[in-house]
């Protein structure tokens, strides 16, 4: 598309159906703020300018803006309000030049789409209109505006409903929020646009009157798609959103060739990356920028946050954030993964599993009930059920290093810093407070140390009393027929 092309995002409401202190624009579906899902389908129509309108907790919504899009122009709507004294100073920041069209978007209407505004470009290019828009038909069109055509079935203009009178509430067919004018077309018709309406507003809606005027074409281009021109008022409307959204998104993993079994319960966000022939199981949630390698299975009810799966991997009911699994690695059930955790290829963490901070080598085993933070275990180890990595002293954290091919036995507590050799094992209910050279065995384990007839004594009339004394009368009896 050869078109000049300038993009005008509104962005300045307060959003008071909200009823929050995070701007509206700022709220999130498919873990992304609204305003980032427009600046993204912005992006992807590749004009020369993308210009954001703010006024509402300006500061916040700006720096979402440019911490997303950098090169994304800040205007500042002055205290003139409506949509067309927004885009009016929107447009007067682009270069004196600029010829072209401009496209503005709602910052409060996320699943518009690059495919459907391309089209809507070129239909407007081809037959040299001042201004098309993009809208749909609604069965309850109840706040939104009309669309008003003659007899002939041309368009007329745009009535907001709170301008309109019965006749005109009663039509079906609604302005969707998103436009493209020529820029010349639409400086003209704002110089004449006032505010004299039920708001008090400088609409821009009421720009297709006024290029009408002028004798160019006015259109407007019906989508059978209404999600496309959804916007988010209050916090029903941004679930709704949320869930058309996710739908769209896992649907185009299952035709790229992942498995979901079942939608209804997975939640996958834009940024996630998944390879084909990814098994993703029921109540399953993938978030941030976690990117899943061919022949994964994750799930059921597993969160993944911002994190790398390997070929093959297995993650099941478990949460991790900032990990990195590798090939064939298995984890879970029910572990819970730390910022800062690599698990190597072949490595477990099994069941009620914690770790933070650690690196779990090639091959090597946390399998149950332990605590591993600030901690490297080489290839090849196997970590004992209920051991603890007892990294922080009260002040700071300390790491401690297992090596190749090491045996920790059962419920023991490394005491950091500390270092286990090579290939050393250490005994069960040790207290590691010493490093241990490799090959050695560590122990600290007391002497046990047997009280004969201690519960009879000092338990008397219990159960385990009572047991002990059956006990003794057999073992009496068997005495005396010896």
């Amino acid at each position: 598309m050869t078109e000049r092309l300038a993009v005008v995002i509104l962005a300045a409401g307060q959003g008071t159906r909200m009823k929050s202190a995070v701007p509206k624009v700022l709220h999130r579906i498919g873990g992304r703020p609204l305003i980032s899902h427009v600046l993204d389908t912005a992006a992807g129509l590749h004009p020369e300018r993308i210009v954001a309108v703010v006024r509402h907790e300006r500061d916040l919504v700006a720096a979402a803006i440019t911490d997303h899009a950098p090169g994304t122009l800040i205007v500042d709507q002055d205290e003139t309000p409506g949509t067309g004294r927004a885009v009016e100073q929107a447009i007067a920041a682009l270069p004196d030049d600029f010829d072209g069209s401009v496209v503005v978007l709602s910052g409060d209407v996320p699943l518009i789409d690059v495919s459907t505004l391309e089209r809507l470009i070129r239909g407007h290019v081809e037959h040299a209109r001042g201004m098309t828009l993009l809208s749909a038909v609604f069965e309850n069109p109840t706040g939104l505006g009309r669309i008003l055509r003659d007899a002939g079935g041309s368009l007329r203009g745009i009535v907001e409903e709170k301008d309109a009178d019965e006749v005109q509430r009663r039509v079906t067919e609604i302005n969707g929020g998103i436009y493209v004018f020529a820029i010349r077309a639409l400086e003209a018709a704002l110089e004449r646009i006032g505010t004299d309406n039920a708001q008090g507003e400088k609409y821009l809606t009421d720009a297709a009157a006024r290029i009408l005027e002028t004798g160019l074409a006015v259109d407007a281009v019906a989508t059978d798609d209404p999600w496309l021109i959804a916007g988010v008022n209050d916090r029903a409307q941004l679930a709704e959103a949320g869930r058309e959204l996710n739908r769209r998104i896992v649907l185009g993993h299952q035709r790229a060739g992942v498995t979901v079994v079942d939608p209804a319960t997975t939640w996958i966000d834009a940024d996630v990356s998944i390879e084909p022939d990814v098994e993703i199981l029921p109540g399953t949630y993938l978030q941030g920028a976690t990117s899943i390698s061919g022949g994964a299975v994750i799930g059921p009810d597993t969160t993944l946050l911002d994190c790398e799966v390997g070929e093959g991997a297995r993650i099941r009911r478990s949460e991790a954030t900032l990990a990195v699994f590798a090939a064939q690695s298995e984890i879970g059930p029910f572990a819970f993964i730390r910022p800062g955790t690599e698990v190597g290829e072949g490595g477990k963490l099994g069941a009620f599993v914690e770790t933070k901070n650690a690196r779990i080598g090639d091959g090597s085993k946390v399998p149950h009930l332990s605590y591993v933070g600030d901690a490297v275990i080489g290839d090849g180890s196997n970590v004992g059920a209920g051991t603890i990595v007892a990294n922080y002293d009260g002040v700071n954290k300390h790491r401690s290093e297992v090596g190749e091919g090491v045996r920790i036995g059962a419920k023991n507590v490394l005491v950091s810093p500390v270092t286990i050799g090579d290939g050393s094992y250490t005994a069960a209910g040790t207290v590691v407070r010493k490093d241990v050279p490799p090959g050695s065995l560590a122990m600290n384990v007391a002497p046990q140390r047997n009280i004969e007839g201690w519960v009879a004594e000092h338990r008397p009339d219990t159960s385990s009393a009572r047991a002990a004394g059956k006990h003794r009368q057999g073992h009496d009896s068997e005495e005396e027929r010896a």
